[in-house]
């Protein structure tokens, strides 16, 4: 248990003692800025004081006189009720033989038994992934690695949309282009696909099969088709193995539309009362729960708009056994949440097995000026070119850098400078000056119990180290890859301070060089955990 947990069940007994439930989830627990003041500090009686009938800084008092634990040196009062924590240094020094002890474990928190599916990329197997791709990428495969060290049961899942206008336009686009490799004349449509990629896919039909596709039928019609999207998608899940992103489950859009899944559901739908027909066209009223309007699930013509085939995705996800189900989506589905989330239980779904994650776009800027286009194509930017030239581990890092529903934008120029200023290398330079210095001291044996110092100098650090695994809880259940990266800036600080105004090393006193070694051990299993569960490498030299 952690001195922040440990502080938590400590003051939800001194309240329990005074006759008053409090959670010890609902006690917050801060770290004090000024070591006069403690090491760690509590508003809680101030908060609980109205509810208590007090005064804040009497029902601090109250409290005091209830407060023990081995941990804890002394407890003081100040202001109008804060309660500040003094705690013995044995007590600040216990991390560093729990992490070296847990090694890359130290953080991973037990199994809770919650399933959790998260989908997310889900692009188009229509052209390149764009920024917007990337940023789902980046944050979508964060928030799994979260959850997983926060203990739950992680399916990645990519939702592939292999029907529709859009992979019908790539097929007639391919087929054209193949036809125009034997010379025929082609005209591209407005709605088809002018991207050159095409023609070297077409060039790759011709040397496998020849003019075996040059007769129109639904034959080839359907070869042409299935081989572009094969083939888009192959680039797509390449750009993304090469952007540390893997997906547990491919699950296809055709495969919904097999047999009479579709059908059956409206049927169903129709049975609970939620299924009429307007002008033709068939809907569902999901404003009957938490929608702004109905929504059309059949055109006139017969066919189902995209709605209906991804409420029976949602379904059989639900239909799998997930206690949750998060979609990361675009800027452009705000709409699509009540949306879904009626039809969930309409289908007799809780609605709160659903959840979705809105993130914002992404803009470019280099020499302070936004730049949209990639200079060697005259095109949008795409996650390739970006990734190329700025490198997995600042791409990574900084599109995950912010909350996902703020704007994100870009500075290349910090991106790829080797400065203090640009977080991803002061991050990993604090890693490889751990590293350098352990390889240094090799001829120390560490002491984890930290006996050759006071803890004074390290005392920042120590509870840092100490706050590693709460965070990890706090982030995880909020979705916030950010906090990842706020925490390893800060520990990125604390390593490169302390080893400015410290002698890390002192061959004249051995203790302390074992002791100090121990803590920059632990630093450095803690920061390569961080950089690791956001998809940053740790270098050992720079």
């Amino acid at each position: 248990m952690t001195n922040e947990e440990s502080l938590k069940q400590t003051l939800s007994s001194a309240f329990r003692a005074l006759g008053i439930e409090v959670d010890p989830n609902a006690i917050v627990i801060e770290h004090s800025k000024d070591p006069a003041h403690g090491d760690y500090a509590t508003n809680i009686a101030m908060r609980m004081a109205k509810a208590a009938g007090k005064k804040p800084v009497d029902l601090a008092n109250d409290l005091l006189a209830h407060i023990a634990a081995d941990n804890i040196e002394k407890v003081e009062i100040a202001g109008p009720g804060f309660i500040n924590f003094f705690m013995k240094k044995e007590s600040l020094g216990a991390v560093v033989s729990a992490i070296i002890e847990a090694g890359e474990n130290y953080g991973r928190l037990p199994k809770n038994g919650i399933k959790v599916d998260v989908e997310f990329v889900s692009a188009n197997p229509t052209g390149d992934l764009h920024l917007g791709h990337t940023r789902g990428a980046a944050l979508g495969d964060a928030i799994c690695s979260l959850y997983e060290q926060a203990g739950y049961d992680v399916t990645r899942e990519y939702y592939l949309n292999d029907c529709g206008n859009q992979v019908a336009h790539l097929g007639h686009s391919l087929s054209l282009r193949y036809h125009e490799l034997f010379g025929e004349k082609i005209e591209l449509g407005d709605d088809d696909y002018h991207g050159k990629d095409l023609i070297e896919i077409a060039k790759q039909i011709k040397e496998k099969f020849g003019d075996k596709y040059l007769v129109d039928n639904q034959e080839s019609r359907d070869f042409f088709r299935e081989f572009g999207i094969q083939t888009e998608f192959n680039k797509i899940l390449k750009d993304l193995d090469d952007f540390r992103v893997r997906f547990d489950v491919i699950f296809r859009e055709s495969d919904i539309r097999k047999g009479t899944l579709i059908e059956d559901t409206i049927a169903d739908l129709k049975k609970r009362g939620y299924v009429y027909e307007e002008d033709g066209a068939t809907y569902l009223a999901t404003s009957r729960i938490s929608d702004d309007k109905d929504r059309p699930i059949v055109k006139k013509d017969g066919t189902y708009t995209y709605f209906m085939p991804d409420i029976c995705y949602h379904y059989n996800k639900m239909g799998r056994g997930y206690d949750l189900c998060v979609d990361m989506l675009g800027a452009d589905h705000f709409g699509y949440i009540n949306r879904m989330k009626s039809a969930m239980a309409i289908g007799g779904f809780d609605p709160n097995r659903l959840d979705m994650e809105i993130y914002q776009i992404v803009r470019v800027f280099q020499n302070g000026e936004e730049v949209r286009m990639s200079k060697r194509t005259g095109k949008a930017i795409t996650h390739r070119e970006l990734v190329a030239e700025v490198g997995v581990d600042a791409v990574r890092y900084f599109f995950i850098d912010k909350a996902p529903g703020s704007h994100l934008d870009f500075n290349y120029d910090l991106a790829t400078s080797k400065s203090k200023e640009n977080p991803v290398y002061y991050a990993q330079y604090a890693y490889a000056r751990c590293s350098s210095l352990l390889e240094m001291g090799r001829e120390f044996a560490i002491d984890p119990t930290l006996s050759g110092i006071d803890g004074a100098a390290e005392a920042e650090i120590l509870k840092h180290l100490a706050a590693y695994p709460s965070m990890i809880k706090n982030a995880a259940a909020i979705r916030a890859p950010y906090k990842v990266t706020a925490y390893i800036e800060k520990l990125a600080a604390l390593i490169h301070g302390y080893y400015a105004a410290n002698k890390i090393i002192d061959r004249e006193n051995k203790a302390a060089t074992s002791a100090r070694l121990a803590m920059i051990e632990a630093c450095r299993i803690v920061l390569k955990s961080a950089l690791t569960l956001i998809g940053v490498t740790a270098p050992e030299r720079m």
